[in-house]
């Protein structure tokens, strides 16, 4: 009698709002993915840290590329932790960069480090607290000479209100050199309000804004994630259309005028009155 197959469990841990956090293997392509709650928050392919498979991510790792020189070591900081890909990402392209990540889940943290190991030697110091408070708490020697800050942070599936301010990007803004580089993830729905007023609020202290997104998403008529990167120094953006166009999906690059234009009456956000970015449907993540 042939014995049936019992499928091991998948590693999960419990965070401390009560969501559980596992670490599936993905249905789509090679590696893994972390999941909380039924929402996909990273994926992690353990043989290739240069494979990004979720589209947001890859238009972060474009804008990465374009920092300093190829290879060259950088400094960044990364809130939120997920699975850690963004932080493999940049030691497999730029071997010796020294980068500190600050999460507040300390389960999610040792979830992912024993299941999906981070390369040997790799420097990437892990700091558990919250992400803004973090911020103060950094090294003294990092402060304005960081290269990246990357802030992607998600309770569930939102971005806490506290992570949406003007109050909050001046902190960012303070860890960064003079032309260094911020990276947002913004997710959002029909017709853009948060992502608009986010951007509106990046711009109230960042002198160069970008955004990248999905040509579709753009005109909002889906839920998606759209990144802003920005920095007090201009942003090389000549070689990007070409590069978005080129994928994930037709991407596009928004400035100048046209950004004017997406957030003509959105109201910068403060710690007085923001909110959380919006909860996105159940079905955004059947696939």
């Amino acid at each position: 009698m042939a014995r049936a197959h019992i499928e091991e469990p998948a590693p999960q841990a419990r965070l401390s709002d009560g969501t559980i956090a596992r670490i599936v293997p993905s249905r789509f392509v090679s590696g893994f993915e972390l999941d909380v709650d039924g929402t996909p928050q990273s994926h992690v392919d353990l043989d290739d840290p240069t494979h990004l498979h979720f589209e947001y991510v890859a238009r972060m790792g474009a804008v990465i590329d374009r920092l300093r020189m190829p290879g060259q070591p950088l400094s960044a900081v990364h809130l939120g932790a997920g699975a850690l890909t963004l932080p493999r990402y940049i030691e497999a392209t730029r071997p010796g960069s020294r980068q500190q990540v600050i999460e507040l889940e300390q389960a999610l943290v040792d979830l992912v480090r024993e299941n999906l190991p981070l390369p040997r030697g790799a420097q990437v110091r892990m700091r558990i607290g919250d992400a803004r408070a973090g911020l103060d708490r950094l090294p003294p020697a990092l402060i304005g000479n960081a290269d990246l800050l990357v802030s992607d942070v998600f309770a569930g599936s939102q971005t806490p209100a506290h992570l949406t301010t003007v109050e909050f990007y001046r902190a960012a803004a303070r860890v960064l050199a003079p032309d260094g580089v911020l990276l947002v993830n913004v997710a959002d729905g029909s017709g853009l309000a948060f992502a608009r007023r986010q951007v509106a609020t990046v711009r109230e202290v960042f002198g160069h804004v970008i955004v990248l997104a999905e040509v579709q998403l753009f005109k909002g008529r889906r839920f998606g994630n759209l990144v802003i990167a920005a920095s007090s120094s201009p942003l090389p953006t000549e070689w990007l259309p070409r590069l978005m166009a080129s994928g994930p999906h037709p991407a596009k690059v928004a400035q100048g005028a046209e950004l004017d234009e997406f957030v003509r009456g959105a109201r910068v956000a403060t710690d007085a009155d923001s909110t959380p970015s919006p909860k996105p449907a159940a079905s955004v993540f059947e696939r």
